[in-house]
């Protein structure tokens, strides 16, 4: 059986429930150690709860294991909490790691949003984990070390304090109606900036609202070829989501297909995203059951050995 489909749909579903919550959940400045587990052995335990708890990468050279949705990594690297043109935003929640080509990725944008919309920097958002995996909190995905979230919000002319960066807000890109963007916020600037990402030729994917996606399709000038990578999806109001592909010489990374090579612009590309029922859908009859959680066991083999490994030095 293709799992990829059903991956595709638990990662909307996941996104729709948490991760527009999650874009602006407050962090802690002095976060608690989560609680040891009784039984770390347990078949039944959900995967997030054993990588939910590792504070430091693998000790290993970088190593991308599985898909998005469904991975880990080994040998992942920091992005520095603070650059020249970045500034890592929730330093509470230990999520700035990602394979060295997402880190340099990263860099690099931030270089490019100074040098094609004037931003001083970039707000960088959750990567993965330090070992990658499901985390405790939102995101289906964010797994392999190879998604990045990046604020829609420019960067500041002066260093975020650790308490700035747990209380502080992105600003909400979206109408209130929900469909179109918010023109009192979105600026020609947020266009330079998506472009920037989307036409690295790393990059992969790139998720954002639909609204955003329309006020770029109205928008773009000249070469539109980098418009087929932005994708509608669920949330993402306040931020967009970069996606890279799976480096080479990865044989355990598992990729996804490429986009369609159309804009995706048309009325029939969009008219999904704003039907009233995918807008306001209606709370249902009865309260659905929680999913159980994905377990160590459902994940590739090679993911055991990672969350085994011992800690890289830092």
């Amino acid at each position: 059986m293709n799992l990829r489909p059903i991956l595709a749909l638990l990662l909307a579903a996941t996104v729709v429930s948490s991760h527009v919550a999650l874009a602006q959940d407050k962090g802690s400045v002095n976060p608690k150690p989560l609680p040891p587990l009784a039984n770390p052995n347990d078949p039944k335990l959900g995967a997030k709860e054993l990588f939910g708890r590792k504070v430091l990468p693998a000790a290993a050279p970088a190593r991308v294991v599985g898909f998005y949705a469904k991975g880990c990594i080994a040998g992942a690297e920091a992005l520095p909490i603070n650059g020249e043109n970045w500034q890592v935003m929730r330093l509470s929640r230990n999520r700035n790691w990602g394979h060295p080509d997402l880190v340099a990725l990263v860099a690099r944008l931030a270089v490019q949003a100074r040098k094609e919309a004037g931003w001083p920097g970039i707000l960088v958002g959750d990567m993965s984990q330090p070992r990658g995996g499901p985390m405790l909190t939102g995101h289906a995905s964010h797994q392999a070390g190879l998604d990045a979230d990046i604020w829609l919000t420019p960067m500041p002319n002066r260093r975020f304090s650790r308490e700035e960066r747990e209380e502080t807000s992105a600003v909400m890109m979206v109408r209130a109606d929900r469909l179109d963007i918010d023109p009192r916020v979105w600026t020609p600037t947020h266009l330079n900036v998506i472009r920037a990402a989307a036409r690295d030729p790393g990059v992969q994917r790139i998720f954002v609202n639909a609204a955003i996606k329309k006020a770029l399709c109205r928008e773009a000038r000249g070469d539109r070829s980098w418009l087929n990578k932005v994708r509608p999806m669920y949330g993402h109001d306040y931020h967009f989501h970069i996606r890279i592909k799976c480096p080479r010489g990865s044989g355990e990374c598992e990729s996804q297909a490429e986009p369609p090579e159309s804009e995706g612009c048309s009325a029939g590309d969009l008219a999904y995203w704003f039907r009233d029922s995918v807008l306001r859908p209606k709370p249902p009859v009865a309260p659905p059951k929680p999913r159980p959680p994905m377990t160590l066991a459902q994940l590739p083999d090679a993911c055991k050995a990672v969350l085994a490994a011992p800690d890289a030095k830092q």
